[in-house]
């Protein structure tokens, strides 16, 4: 996998998606003389006596206390080892990772007022997998994630643990190792690391790129599905989703109509079925599948911009040796946006739980009960659906919007918050879920789909029921369960059922 070189301001999210699943990332040299030149105008603002917030104030509802100069570094460090004050089990390192990066490239674009020197030094840690251990909770999405980002300051600072690789190290000891000194913190430098909105939007963007891995391999289960069941795919026909002009709906009618396509399993019941119309879990997929598709967008779209912008506070500008305060650490549209990838998570889930219990019953399927040869004496798939279904409900409870909650904080300085952070750090779980849900339904319609052999579904389909049937059999007698839906569960989470229809199934971005 190729380095991902950072350009502030200009990151797409195929980079982010990359750096997430694990590529190297380094800052584009370019911009160091950005990171200078505003470093150098904190030291002309300095010079001039003035107050300003966060760089000789206290800080929050102590604003207006005035810090002397000689107590400048330590105010710096405090903040770092008074806001490292979160909680919880330590959060994922590809999302610390992503979080590290985020943070570099709003560095990098000379308006936080850091040296050049704590910039290489973030980069660094990057480069040689040191990984700050950030406890996953403690953070309300404003003023920035400060917590989170307090923890990553900290370990900066030799203070706090790192991971290298599954090694977890008191900070000093990691730095040590890598060849790495702890920086010493200038004016403004502490409060530019641990102010932000990176915690909640690497979060928000690891949710992000998980959704649209299910939603991938959700269109193929769905397909599979729809086959196992003998469904139609005339709701597929363009005709009807050109009237409605929703264009997640097109393509995700498009995405199945060429996953069905050249099926023998369809063309032997084009004509003749005396069912009318299939149940709304076939039928339906482009509208609900396709409204799942285009508000992930709209969550791509505002999560692009946010990671390209600078949402630290005062903000510096060097042209005229300015520190303006101001509101940008305010995750709002990273709340806004991790509460419609929770949605559309929630019911990419919900559909395909539908499909499974459509499949398990002989009235809705035609296929045998709870797709067994045996009935009776064989339970078949009938706890792994009720196991979709106890996943599905979860999702809904924690698909509930977080934006629309706020607590006053720091003596009522901090009066509306964003909830952006806990909104954006419950969509792994949430993904989790949705795969072993989507997982289940990939066994379930495999399954069901043999039942109608010698007749053959479409090629792309039988390669994606091929990938699960080199490892995992036909379910002919009960068996344990449960290693099949390991099995299933690693084919969707990897990436590699997705991986099968690369180029026919449309993506986020």
């Amino acid at each position: 996998m190729n380095d991902i070189v950072l350009t502030p301001g200009a990151v797409t999210l195929a980079q982010w998606r990359a750096l997430y699943r694990g590529a190297r990332v380094r800052l584009d040299p370019a911009h160091a003389p950005r990171i200078a030149q505003g470093a150098a105008a904190v030291a002309r603002i300095l010079a001039k006596g003035a107050p300003v917030y966060g760089i000789n104030t206290g800080f929050g509802k102590l604003a207006s206390v005035r810090i002397g100069d000689a107590d400048l570094a330590t105010l710096q460090r405090n903040i770092v080892l008074s806001h490292a004050a979160g909680t919880g089990e330590p959060s994922p390192v590809p999302v610390i990772r992503l979080m590290m990066a985020l943070k570099l490239a709003n560095l990098g674009q000379g308006a936080s007022g850091v040296r050049p020197e704590t910039a290489a030094l973030l980069e660094a840690m990057l480069a040689q997998g040191l990984t700050p251990v950030v406890p996953c909770q403690g953070s309300v999405g404003a003023s920035g994630d400060l917590a989170p980002l307090s923890h990553m300051a900290a370990a900066m600072i030799g203070v706090g643990e790192i991971f290298i690789g599954e090694e977890r190290l008191p900070a000093g000891d990691a730095l040590a190792r890598a060849g790495l000194a702890p920086v010493e913190l200038g004016p403004k430098e502490g409060l530019a690391l641990l102010n932000g909105t990176q915690f909640s939007t690497a979060n928000a963007l690891a949710g992000l790129f998980e959704a649209e891995l299910l939603f991938q391999s959700a269109l193929v289960t769905g397909a599979l599905s729809t086959e196992a069941a003998k469904g139609s795919d005339t709701p597929f026909d363009p005709r009807i989703h050109a009237l409605r002009r929703h264009a997640g709906q097109i393509e995700t009618a498009a995405a199945l109509r060429t996953l069905m396509a050249g099926s023998a399993i369809r063309a032997s019941h084009l004509e003749n079925d005396v069912r009318v119309q299939d149940p709304y879990c076939l039928r339906c997929q482009p509208q609900v599948m396709g409204a799942a598709l285009d508000i992930l967008r709209q969550a791509a779209t505002t999560l692009e911009i946010e990671a390209n912008g600078v949402s630290d506070n005062p903000l510096i500008f060097p042209d005229t040796d300015e520190a303006l305060s101001g509101g940008n650490f305010h995750a709002e549209p990273v709340a806004f946006a991790a509460d419609m990838i929770a949605l559309a998570i929630c019911e990419i889930g919900s559909i395909a739980e539908r499909r499974i219990a459509m499949l398990v019953d002989p009235a809705l399927s035609g296929l045998p009960a709870f797709l067994t040869p045996r009935p009776g004496l064989n339970s078949g798939f009938m706890i792994p659906q009720v196991t979709a279904a106890a996943l599905v409900s979860e999702n809904k409870q924690r698909a509930y919007p977080a934006s629309v909650d706020s607590i006053p904080t720091s003596a009522n300085q901090e009066d509306h918050v964003s909830m952006a952070a806990h909104g954006a750090r419950r969509l792994l779980a949430m993904a989790e879920n949705a795969t072993a849900v989507i997982g289940i339904e990939y066994l379930a319609s495999a399954q069901g789909i043999d039942f109608h052999a010698p007749l053959a579904t479409s090629a792309i389909l039988r390669a994606a029921q091929g990938l699960l049937r080199r490892e995992v059999s036909h379910l002919s007698d009960d068996r344990h369960f449960h290693p099949d839906m390991n099995v299933a569960n690693r084919l969707v989470r990897s990436g590699a059922l997705a991986a099968i229809v690369a180029g026919v199934v449309p993506g986020v971005a």
